[in-house]
């Protein structure tokens, strides 16, 4: 079994580095007792990284991660030789590519947004969300109104100016699901198993459940472009890109 640690709160989203035991070294993977990397799933992707094992020079790349059962398995370059110094119970430190994991939070806070206040504005519900490079992809339940892309687009930079806080909570599934009448911007459904829910909040905008990692504040997306995709005719797609892909250091 693998702690997610990355689902503590917002502040362990920012983890960078860690350090964990090895319990088990399935073929060209290994397992640990608690980890930080992302292992993708409600369409963002996996983190990616290294392990270094504790005392050594020895760094292998991890280059995927994925949920397998209660585990997570932290996938290796093939042919590398360091993967050799990877004993079961040694410790390691672990690095997760922090480009590539602050860029999915800029999205992935920023697609929550657009969600939020597609459905505040239109009543159109999210269907599904992907996140790839530096943009992601928005499916609604139904078609947008003419013209409806820039006043979002407006909107969306409002909120991201306002630098609204995001917050992560716990709550009983009981509690959720008592609360589930109430309009909400998702369709996604909940996963049977999960208690309690991880609920992803964006002060004044949204709130909804969610296992991904998160900036503080909308303050940190940046600059985003907004515009329709090519969908079915009863359907609509918005496409999110970040004007800045690479800006990499959040703020103090």
């Amino acid at each position: 079994m693998t702690e997610l640690a990355y689902l503590a709160d917002g502040p362990a989203g920012y983890v960078r580095s860690f350090r964990a035991r090895i319990t088990a070294l399935p073929p060209g993977a290994v397992v640990l007792d608690r980890t930080y990397f992302y292992p993708g799933g409600g369409g963002q992707p996996p983190d990616r990284g290294a392990l270094r094992p504790v005392g050594t020079d020895v760094e292998v790349e991890v280059v995927d991660a994925a949920r397998s059962g209660a585990a997570v398995l932290h996938r290796l370059r093939r042919g590398r030789p360091g993967a050799l110094a990877l004993t079961v119970g040694a410790e390691v430190d672990g690095t997760v590519d922090w480009e590539r994991r602050y860029r999915h939070m800029r999205l992935h806070t920023g697609q929550h947004l657009v969600s939020a206040l597609l459905f505040a504005r239109h009543g159109l519900r999210t269907s599904r969300a992907s996140l790839a490079g530096s943009s992601a992809t928005i499916d609604l339940e139904g078609p947008l109104p003419i013209g409806a892309v820039p006043d979002l687009s407006d909107a969306v930079g409002a909120a991201v100016r306002r630098g609204r806080p995001v917050t992560i909570r716990y709550l009983p599934r009981a509690e959720w699901e008592a609360r589930l009448p109430a309009p909400r911007s998702g369709l996604v459904p909940l996963p049977p198993r999960v208690d309690p829910v991880r609920i992803v909040e964006i002060e004044a905008e949204d709130a909804c459940p969610c296992g991904g990692t998160h900036l503080r504040s909308t303050g940190e997306i940046g600059t985003i472009r907004l515009e329709e995709g090519a969908a079915p005719a009863d359907r609509a797609r918005i496409l999110l890109t970040l004007g800045d892909p690479e800006a990499t250091v959040p703020p103090a």
